[in-house]
């Protein structure tokens, strides 16, 4: 198997995945003097409706961390842009983010783990926690609701899990999200954006703030 070296340096890479080979983009922090012990893996939206890692919530929670002085990793799940594979409901979706985790931490061994996901990614991010078992989790406008994602039978975060959610989401129903939050013990640090649709339009700096906002007192070393 295909096990390159984490890059010191911004750049792309492929790594050998359960499907075939798995396109990832590492991104550093720009300024070396802010970087942290931290590699944050963010997932992207929903592959058969054009998600990928070029999304620009992911970029952009992406770069919300960055700046933060987190490394970050976005990749194509199987059948996406590079990626080998083909679209498998959320199930072989997980397999390819553990495989990126368990490169990361073979790779980075005294760093600290984080997994992000929006919609579609935030879904396989929480599918994955059980055995990745992340430092924190960041979950931006998860799909709860939607019949082809089961939720009720995940296990979820005890701590330092994040929720970010429109008002105006026109694809996951907001109040879905919330009353599903409401069930859970302990329940995740939830941020509500109005006005803020499921594409976060004219709201991504916003979101990136909030992101920031809420899981700065998690950062290693803060």
């Amino acid at each position: 198997m295909t096990s390159p070296t984490f890059p010191d340096a911004s750049g792309s890479l492929m790594l050998d995945g359960p499907a075939g080979s798995l396109e990832l983009a590492v991104d550093v922090p720009e300024d070396p003097a802010t970087a942290r012990p931290l590699v944050a893996v963010v997932c992207h939206p929903l592959s058969t409706e054009g998600g990928s890692l070029h999304n620009k919530v992911v970029t952009m929670a992406a770069r919300g961390l960055r700046e933060l002085g987190a490394t970050t990793v976005r990749f194509n799940f199987r059948g996406v842009g590079a990626s080998a594979g083909s679209f498998d409901n959320g199930l072989g979706e997980t397999e390819d983010l553990l495989a990126v985790v368990d490169w990361v931490r073979s790779q980075r061994p005294d760093t600290t783990l984080w997994l992000a996901g929006f919609s579609f990614g935030a879904y396989v991010a929480l599918r994955a926690f059980a055995r990745a078992q992340p430092d924190v989790l960041i979950s931006i406008a998860p799909p709860v609701g939607r019949e082809r994602w089961d939720f009720e039978s995940l296990v979820l975060p005890q701590r330092r899990w994040l929720v970010i959610q429109g008002d105006e989401d026109e694809v996951v129903d907001p109040q879905a999200v919330y009353d599903w939050i409401d069930t859970l013990a302990p329940q995740p640090e939830l941020v509500r954006m109005p006005e803020t649709s499921h594409f976060f339009h004219r709201k991504l700096i916003d979101l990136r703030g909030a992101l920031q906002h809420g899981v700065r007192p998690w950062l290693p070393g803060a």
